[in-house]
């Protein structure tokens, strides 16, 4: 009877289901992003851009300002590994150094659709009524202009206004900050006031869904702020698809200033910009196509970064992929 009751435990012991192990939502998801090959590629491209963008000083052979006119239009030997342009300057020095322009707009671009756009539309769906029906007829009405014309007509307001301001002032203070920063700071207000509107419409759909659920109804019957309601219960369960969201808008910041840019409404010379610099190069494109195409090159795999990295996250991040 005991030999039986042994090779019982054993039989049992063998077909039982091992116990897994609790993994949370993040860890979940960067094990999952980490087995997709394009997404960490784009990651991989993405951390040495950083890394260019903070050490371009040091990285860059010449400074990007520094030019030879005996040099001009060099082609791409020794001494300039990419070639020069038209007023001697290192290309690859210039490619370097836009990287900064690039990612910095694409990442305060993102940083600031992701902080407005998801605490306007939060509030807007927790509420709902009349609160949600005025805020999202703002949204609208941002919606009805054409995004890339509404930041172009911007920087031609600030560009025209600013620049002529009297010092001491704040149009003047303005002025002086943009000048500091090269013209980003314009850009940056421009394509700020536009971004959020796509997040906050994100938000607000999922906050309209999350606010009917169980754990919502027990926070507000145990005594949760409004406030705290929001921030520690609806926030975490909306954060993950508008990273997700804001990721994949980073290549369309990076558009919008390489645009601007090639129109000549982005950043001040002799700053450089991937997009003033294929600006500069198309018109000798025939003779020294290197001018226009090595930028273009940089852009593209800038681009195409953050899109897979974005595509990853998408996948990651969605509990339908489990």
């Amino acid at each position: 009877m005991e030999l039986k009751l042994k090779e019982k435990e054993k039989f049992e012991n063998k077909t039982a289901i091992p116990e897994r192990p609790e993994v949370s939502l993040w860890k979940d998801a960067f094990r999952r992003m980490y087995k997709n090959k394009m997404a960490v590629l784009g990651a991989i491209i993405i951390i040495v851009l950083l890394i260019l963008a903070i050490f371009a000083p040091y990285i860059a052979p010449y400074h990007y300002a520094k030019g030879s006119l005996k040099d001009n239009y060099a082609k791409p030997g020794d001494k300039y590994l990419l070639g020069a342009d038209f007023m001697g300057r290192d290309v690859l020095s210039r490619i370097i150094y836009g990287t900064r322009i690039s990612l910095s707009v694409g990442i305060i671009g993102a940083l600031t659709a992701f902080i407005i756009g998801v605490l306007y539309g939060l509030i807007s769906g927790y509420y709902g009524g009349k609160i949600d029906n005025i805020m999202m007829r703002i949204v609208d009405i941002m919606y009805g202009f054409p995004t890339l014309l509404l930041i172009i007509l911007m920087m031609v307001l600030f560009k025209s206004t600013f620049a002529v301001a009297t010092p001491g002032t704040f149009a003047g203070t303005l002025n002086a900050i943009d000048r500091a920063f090269g013209g980003l700071f314009f850009i940056f207000i421009g394509i700020g006031v536009t971004a959020w509107i796509g997040m906050a419409r994100i938000a607000r759909g999922m906050a309209l869904s999350l606010r009917e659920k169980e754990f919502v109804e027990a926070a507000r019957a145990t005594g949760n702020s409004n406030f705290q309601i929001m921030m520690k219960h609806m926030l975490p369960n909306l954060i993950g698809p508008c990273i997700v969201a804001v990721t994949l808008q980073i290549p369309r910041y990076i558009t919008f200033e390489a645009f601007l840019s090639f129109i000549g409404l982005g950043v001040n010379p002799p700053t450089p910009s991937w997009g003033m610099m294929i600006s500069e190069g198309y018109k000798a494109i025939r003779s020294y196509p290197h001018l226009a195409l090595y930028p273009g090159i940089a852009l593209a795999i800038t681009m195409m970064a953050f899109n897979f990295l974005g595509d990853g996250l998408r996948d990651a991040l969605d509990p339908r992929m489990k």
